[in-house]
């Protein structure tokens, strides 16, 4: 082994989670696959891997594309080994019937064939502890309100790139209100042409202009739905 080269095994628990981080920020893969296949063999439950260890650490990535000190390549790397892990724990997150923070189904409008900006969504969506639905591109309405239905989805994602594509994302919401679900749904809305304004204009919950505040937005609307169902 090479003097540069960690060995995984020897970190204790606290150290191997702290340095899940930093694979994940610098985007290690094969390093994440790793730390996940050791904290099984100590006991570790599937849930907490992914919160301690994961999610926490594209939390941390999350806050940095934020900031500005990490940028799209960069994240979707981190978002690929967090992938690489949640591989591995998926099958056995669903077993031990784990709780998820919240469901979403995403999908880039009618009219729209982008999809780099949506992945990334997804990927730190997943990252934070969602279940996501993604329904790709070029979506009519009935994509988005089946799919809602089908899988009980809280939150409803809209994507658009093209100014000629983003009306449609009122269609979706008008649709919504004319099925009587409007508030059945937190409906989140992005895109590189789109503002806030236009997200009041349309009647949506939110606009959120990169990844990090799509998570930070859903996890924040979410709690607050679950919040107002207890009382």
């Amino acid at each position: 082994m090479a003097d540069d080269e960690l060995d995984l095994n020897s970190l204790d628990d606290n150290e191997l989670t702290e340095q899940m981080w930093d694979d994940l920020y610098d985007g290690l893969a094969d390093a994440i696959e790793e730390g996940v296949t050791i904290f099984l063999k100590r006991g570790w439950t599937p849930y907490d891997i992914l919160t301690k260890a994961l999610v926490e650490g594209m939390r941390i990535v999350g806050v940095d594309f934020r900031d500005g000190i990490l940028f799209v390549p960069e994240v979707l790397l981190s978002a690929n080994a967090m992938k690489a892990g949640m591989s591995i724990l998926r099958p056995l997150l669903v077993e031990t019937g784990a709780p998820k923070v919240g469901k979403m189904v995403i999908g880039t409008v009618k009219g729209d064939i982008h999809d780099i900006g949506k992945n990334l969504v997804c990927m730190m969506m997943e990252g934070a502890g969602f279940e996501v639905i993604d329904l790709g591109i070029n979506n009519p309405v009935d994509n988005y309100i089946n799919a809602a239905i089908e899988h009980q989805a809280e939150i409803i994602g809209m994507s658009a790139l093209l100014t000629t594509t983003m009306p449609y994302m009122k269609v979706v919401i008008d649709a919504l209100k004319e099925k009587g679900l409007r508030n059945d749904y937190i409906v989140l809305v992005g895109g590189a042409p789109l503002n806030e304004a236009f997200a009041d204009a349309i009647g949506a919950d939110a606009y959120c202009r990169d990844a990090a505040v799509a998570v930070e937005t859903a996890k924040s609307l979410v709690s607050r739905r679950q919040g107002l169902a207890q009382v």
